[in-house]
C-alpha cells in the first residue's frame, strides 16, 4: 500500500475510535442514587393453570414482597392495585425490586392502606432485541399472566378490573403488542409506562419476526386508534447514556396532539428528575423510580380504591409528574380566600420593574401586589421565581376590576383566583411566566412570599419584553471542525432570556456552548439555569451554573425537527445585573458520536458490502491474471463507498415517486453427506447451528492452507542452505533447483488458495454473525425444546450451506478456469447497490443478497 493509502485508513481508524469514545464515554457521570430494599426481597411465584405452565414451561409469574409484608400475602389473599412489570432483552424478573420497594415504603405512609401488589414476569431472560421469534410467545403469556392476577381479586366486593404495566426495554414493546391478540379484551389494561423502550423500530433487525412483530404492533395502534384512545400510555427514553436504545426510538408513533393520551418524554426532562439514565440503571435509577411511583399513587380513585378510569385524570396526573409543568387552562383556574390580619405589614404594592426579597428566618406572612394596568401594553410577560418555597400556591389574579377594591378588602380576605399551575422546577428553584395577554380578566397579581416554616427563600420577579429578551444567533456549520464560533453578549439585566440557536435541527449536528457570566458586584445571587429546549420533543437538558462562571454544555438532539425549519432554543435564567456571552463552536468528537449514534446498526450491511467487493475485485483478478490477489490489496481496492452510494442515491430518486422506502478440503461424496447430515440438523434442531457448522469446516480449511503455506515457505528458505557444500555437484545442483522449483510452485498455489479462502471466510462471518441470536435462544430453551421455532434461518440456511460446503474445495487454479466465472465477477457490485438500497435498517436481508452472488461462485467450482 502506498503512504496516501496508509494514511486514509490511520484517519480513518482515528475518526472510528474518536466517535466510539465519544459515543462510550462522551456523557455526564451517573448522577443516579441507588434504590436500596429496607427488608430482604422475596418472591412468591404465583400458580398458573396447568394448560398455561404447560405451553409455557421457561416463564413464570411472581408477587414481590418485603418482610412483614411478603409474609402476609404468602396465601396470595390480596386487597392491593395490581402492577405488573416486565423486564426487557435479557432482563430478570428481579430487576421489579426497585419499583416494589418503593411502592411498599410509599404504602406506608398513605392513609387507608392504599398500596400497590407488584408483581413481576420471568421471561427467562431471552434475548428479544435480537431474537424475534419469542415476542410472540412473550406477549401471549402475559395476557394469560394478567388473567391470572385479576383472579387473585375475586374475593373482592369490587375487585380491579385491570392491571398497570410497567415495561423496560423491549418488555415496553411487549405490553403494547398484547392490543394485537385477537381475543385480548381491551379493559385488562388502561395504563401502561414504558422505560427506554424502542418503539419506533428494533435497534437491530436481526430477523424477519423482529420486524413482522413491529409492523403488527404500529398498524394496530394506528388502524384502530379510537378504539385504543382510552389507552393511557407513557413512554421515558434515557438520554445520551443509554446508547443501546438511543431516546429517539422511545418516541410513540402516536404522539400528542394526534392522540392526547400518549406521552414520550426524555428523562433529563422529567421534574426532580433531571439526570440521564443507563440502559440498565432506568430501572433503579430513584429519582425516576420515585416519580414513577407518585405518580401511580396518585391514579388511585380514593372511591374504588383502583386505578381511576377516567383517561383525563390520567393524562392530567402523568402531565404534572412527568412534565416540566402543566399549561392551565382557564376554567381549571380555582378561586381561594387569603384571609390576613395586618395590611400595612403584611401588603406592599410594587411600583419598580423588578422585585427582589429575602426572607429572615422568622415566620412571617407577606404579600406583594402588581397593577396590571399601567404594564398591558409596554410588557408582554411577567416572570417570577422563587427558591426554597414550599406553597404550590404562589401567584394570584385579583378577580376585581377596581384596584382600590383589592386594596380595601385586605383587612378582611382577598377572593382571587390561583395562577401558580403554570408553574415550572427547575433544579435550584420554580419559574412561572404569565402573559399578560391571558391576564385581561384581572387588575392585579398577588404574590406570595410567607415565610411559614421558617426557611430562608428569595423572590425575584419582573415584567419582560417578549422581543428584548429573546435573541437568535446561527449555529456553524457542522463541516466548520469547530474552527468557526458563533458568539453572543446578553448585555441586558433581565432574569430569563431565550436564544434561538438558528438551523440547530438534525441529528448529525453537535456543539459545544459554553456560557460564561459576569458580574459587576460580588452578593449572593440565585444560581443560573441554562435549559436547551426542543420544540418538537420532550428531550430537554438542564445544567445548574453558579454566578460568575463559565460552563460547558452540550447541544446535541434525540431527533430531526419534523419541519426542518423549527430550531433548538437556549433558555437561560440569568442573575439580575450580570452579563452573559454565550459561544457556540462545532464538536467534531460529539459529532462522530451522533453519527455513530444514528448509523452504527448500519455498519454491518456496509462491512458486507466492502467484503462482497472486496471478492469482486480477486475474482476479476482470476479471470485476467489467473491469480488471485492479495487481502490487503483487495481491501484497498474495494473500500470505494461511491460506486455504491450514487447508484442508491440515484435509485431512491427514481423510486421516491413510487416507493413509500487440497488440505481440509471433502470430495464429492462426503459434501453432499456432510450436505445432508447439516441439512437435516438444520431441519430438526436450528438452522443457526447448521450454518455455524459448515462456517467452522471452511475455517478448518483456511487454517491447514495457512499451515501450509508456513510450512513451505520455511522449507523454501532452508533449501539452499541445507545444500551449499554441494554448489560444486552438477547432480546436486540439478535436483537442488528441480526441489526449489517444485516449492515455488506449491508455495504459489498455496498462496493463492489463502488469500482466496481469507477472503471467503470473511465473507462467510456475517450470516454465522446474523444467525447467531437464534442459536444462543436456542441454546437456553433446550431443556424445554430441541427445536427452534419459529427459526429465522429456515428459508435460507440450505442454500448458505450448500454453498458453503462447495466452497470448502474451491482453489484459485480451478476457478480461474470457470465458464461462469465472468458473469460471477460482475454480480458484487449490482448486489452491493441492491443491498444497500433495501437493507440498511433490514439486516436479515444481508444474507439473501450475499446468496445471490454465493451460490453462483460455488456453482464455479462444478462448471
Amino acid at each position: 500500500m502506498n503512504l496516501r493509502t496508509v494514511l486514509f485508513y490511520v484517519c480513518a481508524a482515528s475518526f472510528l475510535a474518536v466517535g466510539l469514545k465519544e459515543l462510550l464515554t462522551g456523557f455526564e457521570d451517573n448522577r443516579c442514587s441507588m434504590t436500596y430494599m429496607f427488608e430482604y426481597p422475596q418472591y412468591l411465584r404465583v400458580p398458573l393453570p396447568r394448560r398455561v405452565a404447560r405451553l409455557y414451561p421457561a416463564y413464570g409469574l411472581y408477587l414481590y414482597g418485603e418482610g412483614r409484608y411478603a409474609q402476609e400475602t404468602r396465601e396470595l389473599h390480596l386487597f392491593g392495585v395490581p402492577l405488573l412489570f416486565l423486564p426487557g432483552n435479557a432482563g430478570s424478573y428481579k430487576q421489579a425490586r426497585s419499583l416494589g420497594s418503593v411502592a411498599l415504603r410509599k404504602a406506608e405512609r398513605m392513609e387507608g392502606g392504599l398500596h400497590f401488589n407488584v408483581f413481576t414476569v420471568d421471561f427467562n431472560e431471552e434475548l428479544v432485541a435480537l431474537y424475534g421469534g419469542s415476542l410472540l410467545r412473550q406477549t401471549h403469556f402475559l395476557h394469560e399472566s394478567i388473567k391470572a392476577i385479576l383472579k387473585l381479586y375475586k374475593h373482592l366486593k369490587t375487585p380491579p378490573q385491570s392491571v398497570a404495566l410497567v415495561g423496560h426495554s423491549m418488555g415496553g414493546v411487549v405490553a403494547r403488542a398484547l392490543f394485537t391478540l385477537p381475543h385480548f379484551n381491551t379493559k385488562l389494561v388502561s395504563l401502561i409506562i414504558t422505560q427506554a423502550s424502542p418503539h419506533v423500530a428494533p435497534v437491530l433487525a436481526m430477523d424477519p419476526y423482529l420486524l413482522d412483530f413491529y409492523s403488527s404492533v404500529s398498524q394496530k395502534w394506528l388502524k384502530q386508534a379510537n378504539k385504543l384512545k382510552n389507552i393511557t400510555i407513557l413512554s421515558v427514553g434515557g438520554g445520551y447514556r443509554d446508547y443501546q436504545v438511543r431516546s429517539g426510538l422511545t418516541c410513540l408513533p402516536s404522539s400528542p396532539p394526534e392522540d392526547p393520551n400518549k406521552l414520550s418524554v426524555v428523562v433529563t426532562a422529567v421534574p426532580r428528575t433531571w439526570v440521564s439514565t443507563d440502559h440498565l440503571s432506568i430501572v433503579w435509577c430513584k429519582e425516576l423510580v420515585l416519580a414513577t411511583v407518585r405518580a401511580i399513587f396518585d391514579l388511585i380513585d380514593p372511591e374504588s380504591r383502583q386505578l381511576t378510569e377516567d383517561p383525563e385524570k390520567r393524562m392530567s396526573v402523568l402531565n404534572q409528574h412527568f412534565l416540566p409543568h402543566s399549561i392551565p387552562m382557564l376554567g381549571d383556574r380555582e378561586e381561594i380566600s387569603i384571609t390576613v390580619a395586618d395590611a400595612a405589614q403584611v401588603w406592599s404594592e410594587v411600583n419598580t420593574l423588578r422585585l427582589t426579597y429575602s426572607t429572615t428566618k422568622e415566620i412571617e406572612v407577606r404579600y406583594f401586589l402588581f397593577a396590571l394596568a399601567s404594564r398591558r401594553k409596554a410588557y408582554s410577560h411577567f416572570y417570577c421565581r422563587s427558591s426554597n418555597l414550599d406553597k404550590s400556591s404562589w401567584v394570584y389574579g385579583c378577580t376585581h376590576r377596581n384596584a382600590s377594591s383589592c386594596r380595601n378588602i385586605f383587612l378582611h380576605s382577598l377572593h382571587a383566583v390561583d395562577l401558580s399551575k403554570g408553574t415550572e422546577l427547575l433544579p435550584p428553584y420554580k419559574v412561572l411566566r404569565l402573559s399578560v395577554s391571558d391576564l385581561s380578566s384581572f387588575t392585579h397579581l398577588v404574590v406570595s412570599a410567607s415565610n411559614l416554616n421558617g426557611k430562608r427563600f428569595m423572590v425575584e420577579c419582573e415584567w419582560q419584553r417578549q422581543k428584548s429578551v429573546t435573541l437568535s444567533v446561527p449555529v456553524p456549520h457542522v463541516l466548520s471542525f469547530g474552527w468557526t464560533v458563533s458568539d453572543i453578549t446578553i448585555n441586558l439585566t433581565g432574569l430569563l432570556h431565550t436564544i434561538e440557536l438558528q438551523h440547530f435541527h438534525q441529528v448529525y449536528q453537535a456543539f459545544r456552548i459554553s456560557v460564561v457570566s459576569q458580574c459587576k458586584a460580588q452578593k449572593d445571587r440565585l444560581p443560573s439555569v441554562y435549559r436547551i429546549k426542543v420544540p418538537w420533543f420532550l428531550e430537554d437538558s438542564l445544567t445548574t451554573a453558579s454566578v460568575p462562571s463559565v460552563t460547558e454544555i452540550s447541544g446535541m438532539l434525540h431527533t430531526c425537527s419534523p419541519d426542518n425549519v423549527s430550531s433548538v432554543h437556549l433558555q437561560l435564567h440569568t442573575a439580575p445585573n450580570c452579563q452573559y456571552k454565550v459561544s457556540v463552536r462545532t464538536s467534531l468528537p460529539m459529532v462522530l458520536g451522533q453519527v455513530l449514534r444514528f448509523f452504527g446498526p448500519m455498519v454491518p450491511m456496509y462491512t458486507s458490502v466492502t467484503l462482497l467487493l472486496a471478492c469482486g475485485v480477486q475474482l476479476c483478478s482470476l479471470l485476467t491474471s489467473r491469480r488471485p490477489a492479495a487481502t490487503h490489496l483487495l481491501l484497498c481496492q474495494s473500500f470505494q463507498p461511491h460506486k455504491v452510494n450514487l447508484p442508491v442515491y440515484f435509485i431512491h430518486v427514481i423510486l421516491r415517486p413510487s416507493v413509500s422506502s487440497e488440505c481440509g478440503t471433502l470430495q464429492l461424496r462426503t459434501q453432499l453427506l456432510v450436505t445432508l447430515l447439516l441439512t437435516v440438523v438444520g431441519g430438526t434442531c436450528c438452522g443457526a447451528l447448521s450454518i455455524i457448522a459448515a462456517f467452522l469446516l471452511h475455517l478448518y480449511r483456511v487454517l491447514r492452507l495457512q499451515m501450509t503455506e508456513r510450512y513451505l515457505s520455511h522449507i523454501l528458505n532452508l533449501v539452499p542452505q541445507k545444500h551449499k557444500g554441494n554448489a560444486h555437484s552438477s547432480k546436486a545442483k540439478e535436483c537442488n533447483g528441480t526441489r526449489a522449483l517444485l516449492s515455488e510452485l506449491a508455495l504459489q498455489e498455496a498462496r493463492d488458495d489463502l488469500q482466496l479462502h481469507l477472503t471467503l471466510c470473511a465473507l462467510f462471518t456475517v450470516p454465522v454473525m446474523l444467525s447467531t441470536p437464534s442459536l444462543l435462544h436456542w441454546i437456553r430453551n433446550l431443556r424445554y425444546s430441541s427445536q427452534l421455532d419459529p427459526d429465522p434461518c429456515w428459508p435460507y440456511f440450505v442454500p448458505v450451506i450448500l454453498a458453503y460446503m462447495l466452497l470448502i474445495s474451491a482453489k484459485a487454479s480451478k476457478l480461474s478456469n470457470s465458464k461462469l466465472l465472468n458473469l460471477t465477477s460482475f454480480l458484487p457490485l449490482p448486489v452491493s447497490i441492491a443491498m444497500v438500497t433495501f437493507s440498511p435498517l433490514h439486516l436479515y436481508r444481508v444474507t439473501y443478497f450475499l446468496l445471490v452472488v454465493l451460490i453462483p461462485l460455488a456453482l464455479c467450482c462444478l462448471l
